[in-house]
């Protein structure tokens, strides 16, 4: 109770600060101590409020400027700022927006009603009742899926408006692989199993093929109702398999506003991560490549084969060690990648010539 009474005189405050350049604050009995009833009697000018609430109208503006970051506009491109809630009636606020956006704030609407009158507008463009006007929703999180190594690749990015489509197109990564396992994610985590996991599902049926030549389209399809469709399709077969998601996953606003912290706190670390797995994937593509290379070379000879063979078993080694770094998966994997470059000119090069023997 006696916590309410603060929290009840510090609004009373706050309001009254908005247009007096002082105010009293006065709780008889606020609290009972041993030599009988406390009570608060003070008196707080509009300078000593501001220099206390400071701190949080600044950080306020970290959102405004991810906001306009996100929007890809410059700060002189917004025409109109409009402020929303009572809080901003308070006269550092008004000044902290003028500085910060370099105008004037929109004085046209009344701040306990903006979000109504938004929600109005919002509601009769739906029913139809509301011509003229364009009201656009945006996804709040990256929507994507993850690939091998727990890497997120973002099909709808963050702050896309909506309705929206995109597609991205994805292999196999093992010789004869006939299904893949979808994850559908939605967070701004470079690490997939870091963001909320929306569902999952298999397209199974794929070809029997050697790794990298399926080519598999992923659909990410959200409707005006933030519906989103997700779709992986087989190009040569044309099987198609899917799953239905809310874009927004349910979550709150706090819940959002989380993850995105989380994201930003962890941006390095997920990085590092990310470059590792590229690098791992990339070596194991390389060694993929040099032995089905191995198993076709006709007039390559066999001191290069065996030259080939040996970095094979060397980036093999480097990839099994645990304490493995980018740049020691990155050098073994990009000498390997020489080798069959170097090895591939030389059969070029020998066919064309004993194609050019034969001829004669």
């Amino acid at each position: 109770m006696a916590l309410q009474r603060v929290r009840e005189a510090a609004e009373k405050a706050k309001c009254e600060l908005s247009s007096a350049m002082e105010t009293e604050i006065n709780l008889p009995f606020i609290v009972v101590g041993e030599e009988g009833p406390l009570h608060i009697e003070m008196k707080i000018t509009r300078a000593e409020f501001e220099k206390i609430v400071d701190p949080f109208i600044q950080r306020t503006f970290g959102k405004c400027k991810q906001a306009i970051r996100d929007a890809d506009v410059e700060l002189d491109e917004i025409k109109e700022v409009v402020l929303v809630g009572g809080m901003t009636r308070m006269p550092r606020v008004v000044e902290s927006v003028k500085e910060f956006f370099k105008k004037e704030p929109f004085r046209g609407v009344n701040p306990d009603e903006a979000v109504a009158l938004g929600a109005a507008a919002l509601g009769g463009v739906l029913r139809g009742s509301v011509k003229g006007l364009i009201l656009v929703d945006v996804t709040p999180l990256s929507l994507g899926t993850s690939v091998v190594g727990d890497v997120f690749v973002p099909i709808i990015p963050k702050n896309t408006a909506i309705p929206c489509k995109r597609s991205h197109t994805f292999t196999t990564v093992e010789d004869g692989q006939t299904a893949i396992n979808f994850q559908v994610y939605q967070g701004e985590r470079e690490i997939a199993s870091k963001n909320q996991l929306m569902g999952q599902f298999d397209l199974n049926g794929i070809p029997y093929a050697p790794r990298s030549i399926p080519k598999i389209d992923v659909t990410f399809d959200i409707d005006a109702n933030g519906i989103c469709h997700v779709t992986a399709q087989d190009k040569a077969t044309g099987k198609k398999q899917g799953i239905v998601i809310t874009a927004n996953g349910g979550l709150t606003q706090d819940q959002i506003d989380r993850m995105i912290r989380d994201a930003e706190q962890h941006a390095k670390s997920d990085r590092e991560r990310k470059l590792f797995v590229e690098a791992r994937n990339t070596a194991e593509t390389n060694i993929s490549t040099a032995e089905k290379q191995l198993a076709e070379w006709k007039y390559v000879d066999q001191a290069t084969k065996d030259n080939i063979q040996q970095l094979i078993k060397e980036t093999r080694s480097v990839l099994g060690k645990t304490n493995a770094t980018k740049d020691d998966v990155t050098q073994i994997s990009e000498k390997l990648q020489k080798a069959v470059m170097d090895g591939g000119r030389v059969e070029y090069e020998q066919a064309a010539a004993a194609s050019g023997n034969k001829g004669n």
